[in-house]
Parts: structure tokens; C-alpha cells; sequence
């Protein structure tokens, strides 16, 4: 099946042309599930890649889009959002919450609204490059359009 027809990179390919209609899909022949796989495949660096990763936030859900070879810090996170409870969302509840499987979730094009929080390390990079609902599917984009086209709340959230 041609991954470009799947209804998840469908509802990434939309809210992306309508940001911008010179925005494109990337289909990649090998797997970006991680952001090493995504790398090898781009020919980027790793930090140049959005790690799209949902965490239970309270009675809630925040989307954090991290660098590549960053990880998020938890105590930063609870103390951006005012909360004590801050976990990793289990592959469910981000299929659930998102619309996408793990390996393939976007910053863009979720089933729910969204808080999102940009690290922002990822300014350091004139391109990077976001999962596009499939974990073949990524799209390219610069920091402050990603900014934009995600509301996203810009912080310093790793270790």
C-alpha cells in the first residue's frame, strides 16, 4: 500500500499543506522509528530530528518535541506545567490520544488537542525533520515554523 494513502499521514500531509502549501512528505525506504534510523536514513544529525513524545501530565496529556539526542527532563517538565506528576503516556494511550503508533507520531495532525512544549536546543538546526504519521513518512521543517504551526510552548525541557 502506498504509505502517502494511510489515513495518519493524510491528516500530517493536510494541516501541512494548508500551513504551507510548498510542504511535502518525505517517504524514507528505511524505517525512521528512531531518531538514529531517521538520521542514517536523512543523512542528518540525530539531534536534528523531532522526538514527538506524549506524557501523562496530571490528569492530562503535553506533547514535548525534543531533539533527537536529547532526553526530557521530567523535574524541568513539572516545573513548567506547575505539577508533581509527570509520566510517559504507555503506547495505548498515545495511540489513543494522538492517532498515531509509536515510531510514526508527528507534532501536527493529532485525534486530541495538544499542550506542546519545544525544546528549545532544537534551534540549533537550520532543518529538522518531524514523523509524519507513519514511521517511513517525515516531513522537513525549520524551528520557528514548527513553532507556528504547533502553538508550541518554547522551554528548555532536557537534561
Amino acid at each position: 500500500m502506498n504509505l502517502l494513502k494511510k489515513e495518519p499521514v493524510k491528516r500530517v500531509e493536510q494541516i501541512l499543506k494548508t500551513f504551507d502549501p510548498k510542504q511535502s512528505l518525505l517517504v524514507l525506504e528505511t524505517s525512521a522509528r528512531t531518531a538514529k534510523d531517521a538520521a542514517s536514513s536523512l543523512g542528518c544529525e540525530v539531534g536534528a530530528i523531532v522526538k514527538s513524545l506524549l506524557f501523562k501530565t496530571g490528569d492530562t496529556y503535553t506533547l514535548c518535541l525534543v531533539a533527537g539526542d536529547k532526553k526530557v527532563s521530567l523535574n524541568k517538565t513539572k516545573k513548567i506545567l506547575n505539577i508533581k506528576d509527570v509520566s510517559m503516556a504507555s503506547a495505548e494511550n498515545v495511540k489513543n490520544i494522538t492517532g498515531f503508533t509509536i515510531g510514526g507520531v508527528s507534532p501536527i495532525g493529532h485525534l486530541n488537542d495538544l499542550s506542546v512544549i519545544i525544546d528549545n536546543s532544537l534551534e540549533r538546526f537550520e532543518n529538522l525533520y518531524a514523523a509524519a504519521g507513519h514511521p517511513n513518512c517525515v516531513f522537513k521543517i525549520n524551528y520557528i515554523n514548527l513553532q507556528k504551526i504547533t502553538s508550541g510552548m518554547i522551554k528548555d525541557i532536557v537534561e
